[in-house]
């Protein structure tokens, strides 16, 4: 009499299981490492804003000219980017200081990917 030998191995159900635990965990995967990458491109634009500002603000605190109450608007190139700025001067209770608000724009937007406050002192002679 022939004994049929039995082989053991995984049922349809199984492999099914299987495959969607695999596809849940890979989708899991893929939505984290996407979130991941534009938060670190979002990080980047405003490390770079941030540097664009503080370069204006130490120009405008670094000039020999006082300048004028108003708004001052201008182009800036850095890391290969282009970014507006916009620094609204205005007076303060002391003469000899002005209050600068300064906002650092991507060129296609209109909302401030950063701000600064910072104050110039009147220059010297």
């Amino acid at each position: 009499m022939l004994k049929l030998k039995q082989t053991k191995g995984f049922t349809l159900i199984e492999v099914l299981v299987a495959l969607a635990v695999v596809a849940i965990s890979m989708s899991a995967l893929i939505s984290s490492s996407s979130t991941s990458a534009s938060n670190a491109a979002y990080l980047q634009d405003k490390t770079l804003a941030h540097w664009v500002g503080m370069n204006k603000v130490a120009e405008l605190q670094l000039s020999t000219t006082w300048p004028s109450v108003g708004l001052k608007k201008g182009d800036y190139e850095l890391a290969g980017q282009d970014w507006r700025w916009e620094a609204k001067i205005s007076s303060t209770d002391d003469d000899s200081i002005r209050r600068l608000d300064l906002k650092v724009f991507r060129p296609d937007s209109t909302e401030a990917v950063a701000m600064l406050l910072a104050y110039l002192g009147r220059p010297l002679g």
